[in-house]
């Protein structure tokens, strides 16, 4: 057990802070002999001076300077726990699982956290990034709060968040785009196609396969970004996390007849919104929020098909 306790560091912290004993002992409403007692049991517990005489006043000594260091952060931290606490009798929850499709928007989501971190800056957060039906799976088996996800789970319902556009897409000097033509689904089949793997391990999907010659099965979206900057396949990729790319040339949207674009309708959802804590629901807020706002700001993207041009907004009018 510690030999000095936390309120004897907190009259040592007074003392300091007010330059004796008779105005420390008025601050915090003890009298000058209890704090002249509570510093010499310091001292002679630990065995060391904390304070010398300095005219009227006292001042701390080198060793009680890097006493008071450590002890105003034991203070702090005692403070902190009295308000965590505090928070969790009031129904706080001490931390929310978040599942988010690794399509959502990169800046929405640190937008998000961000504002959520600064109000409650004492909740946890799991963030598991989810593919497919990775998110959907998490909410069936009662491992995640709040999920983003492009599939509507059965027995819950959730708030639309935005429409998210995938661009047909390979590096600009792909074999695809030298045939220097619009292309079709048999162009595509005799090449190699990357393909994200659905992180759900009992609910899985194969999905936006075509069925092509050469399939490359990857982890993570970032992973197949970079594969195609590579000129190691094709893919269809959310325009969120490519645009970057796109404007710089490192990749070129696919010149297909028809599908060089398809979208994918994200949506929020509680695993039980009756339920859910003020953290959870703020997340929740500041998630739909932090998605008004970047598809509010996003450019859209102009794609050549062919010969013409067309903008693809990024999400309709209501989610804007």
């Amino acid at each position: 057990m510690p030999r000095v306790t936390l309120l004897q560091w907190q009259m040592l912290a007074a003392v300091a802070d007010h330059g004796g004993f008779a105005k420390a002992a008025e601050a915090i409403h003890k009298s000058p002999s209890t704090l002249n007692h509570a510093i010499h049991k310091i001292e002679e517990q630990l065995g060391v001076r904390l304070f010398e005489p300095k005219g009227r006043q006292v001042v701390l000594t080198e060793a009680g300077e890097m006493l008071l260091r450590r002890a105003r952060q034991l203070i702090e931290n005692a403070a902190l726990l009295e308000d965590v606490a505090e928070r969790l009798a009031g129904g706080l929850e001490a931390e929310i699982t978040l599942a988010v499709d690794q399509i959502f928007p990169g800046h929405a989501l640190a937008e998000a956290l961000t504002q959520f971190s600064a109000a409650y800056p004492h909740v946890r957060v799991q963030l598991h990034e989810t593919v497919l039906n990775g998110a959907v799976e998490m909410l069936y088996e009662s491992r995640a709060d709040l999920i983003i996800s492009g599939f509507s789970p059965q027995g819950f319902l959730g708030q639309p968040l935005v429409d998210i556009p995938f661009i047909a897409v390979a590096h600009p000097e792909h074999p695809l785009h030298g045939l220097g033509r619009a292309l079709d689904l048999r162009d595509l089949e005799g090449h190699r196609q990357l393909v994200v793997r659905d992180s759900a391990m009992r609910h899985r999907l194969d999905s936006g396969w075509l069925k092509a010659e050469q399939r490359w099965t990857l982890s993570h979206l970032s992973t197949s970004i970079d594969m195609l900057e590579r000129g190691l396949g094709f893919a269809w990729v959310p325009q969120t996390r490519i645009q970057a790319a796109l404007d710089a040339g490192r990749l070129k949207a696919l010149p297909l007849r028809v599908g060089g674009i398809r979208y994918a309708s994200l949506q929020i959802v509680h695993r039980d919104i009756d339920g859910a804590g003020p953290a959870t629901q703020a997340l929740a807020q500041a998630l739909i929020e932090a998605t008004v706002t970047s598809c509010r700001d996003a450019e859209p993207l102009l794609l050549q098909e062919g010969a013409e041009a067309r903008q693809i907004p990024l999400a309709d009018e209501q989610t804007q």
